[in-house]
């Protein structure tokens, strides 16, 4: 089982012990990025990558502005659903945030991606370009065959209309979680992760395996010409840990070993921002989770926890700003 866990540069595989009753976390519900124009997001997701439209929503008022930390807002949100797995797009009608910078690196800290698995990367490529989506790699990778862990295993970066990093991924026989290899005929079959730049590994297990309960499910070491042109950073060599609830797309850490001139999270990052994402967990208890956090000093985009119509939940930053939603199972 170690084994076949560690067959993966980019995904979380393998099956993992159930969750045990100290887990806080028991999954990961969705991933949820800010966008600007919410009917142009659902067109692409659903258009060009196969997710289906869930559901939508409006809301403003006292519990979402606590929520989220900015005041006076209304937002929009869709939940959209690309096989078993679920992202949620948000657009703040008011007040409006800040694009994200023009220059943004997949070093920099406030980088975070979604690996869309596809069962064939040239068709899903050619089907990318005919889209004219906007190369974030120059094109697909194929990983070496010396990293054993990841040989064969095929990866492109691109960008949503926002900017917004995006990953698909295609395995070799024998790699990956099993769910990935069953008959399809479908070109995008779901979600295997989010993956997130961070400074320090044992930091951020700190705080995802030892306060929000999450398992280590795999670790490797990456460089190499393939890897720089993947990430398009010149030099890359990457730290990459895996940790994964019971259910739900896992999370991803990228420490970059070098170069470590990525920038970090603004201080003043507010949920209305173009680089806002927001990962939400669900957990047996949010005031639980409330209370690690304050014990361990993390800094909250919440006021504290809030009660909305849909239960209760607190939204607090990881140790390099990344926000993590938790909400009541």
């Amino acid at each position: 089982m170690l084994r076949r866990t560690l067959l993966s540069l980019f995904l979380l595989v393998g099956s993992l012990t159930p969750a045990s009753a100290s887990r806080l976390a028991t999954a990961v519900d969705s991933i949820g990025m800010t966008v600007s124009d919410l009917d142009r997001s659902i067109e692409f997701y659903t258009k060009v990558l196969s997710f289906e439209k869930v559901s939508e929503f409006e809301a403003d008022g006292d519990a979402f502005e606590h929520l989220q930390g900015v005041f006076g807002l209304k937002l929009r949100r869709a939940r959209l659903r690309l096989g078993d797995e679920f992202i949620e797009l948000t657009e703040y009608l008011a007040p409006k945030g800040r694009p994200a910078p023009i220059d943004s690196r997949s070093n920099d800290r406030w980088f975070q991606h979604v690996a869309l698995i596809v069962s064939d990367m040239d068709r899903a490529y050619r089907w990318l370009r005919e889209h004219k989506v906007q190369h974030a790699s120059p094109g697909p990778q194929r990983l070496p065959d010396w990293n054993k862990n990841a040989g064969g295993i095929q990866a492109f970066y691109f960008r949503d209309p926002d900017g917004h990093a995006l990953e698909v991924l295609s395995f070799p026989p024998g790699k990956g979680n099993p769910k990935w290899r069953r008959a399809s005929d479908k070109l995008f079959l779901g979600i295997d992760h989010t993956a997130i730049v961070i400074s320090d590994t044992e930091a951020s297990l700190a705080f995802y395996r030892d306060e929000l309960g999450l398992e280590v499910a795999g670790e490797s070491e990456n460089y190499g010409p393939e890897q720089e042109r993947l990430n398009n950073v010149f030099g890359a060599r990457l730290r990459i840990t895996a940790v994964r609830a019971a259910k739900g797309p896992g999370i991803e850490f990228l420490e970059y070993l070098a170069p470590r001139d990525g920038r970090p999270y603004p201080a003043d990052g507010r949920s209305n921002d173009a680089i806002h994402w927001q990962t939400r967990l669900a957990a047996a208890s949010v005031d639980e989770a409330a209370g690690k956090f304050r014990k361990s000093r993390r800094n909250f985009v919440s006021s504290g926890v809030v009660r909305t119509e849909s239960g209760k939940a607190v939204i607090v930053r990881d140790p390099d700003g990344h926000a993590i939603e938790i909400v009541e199972q």
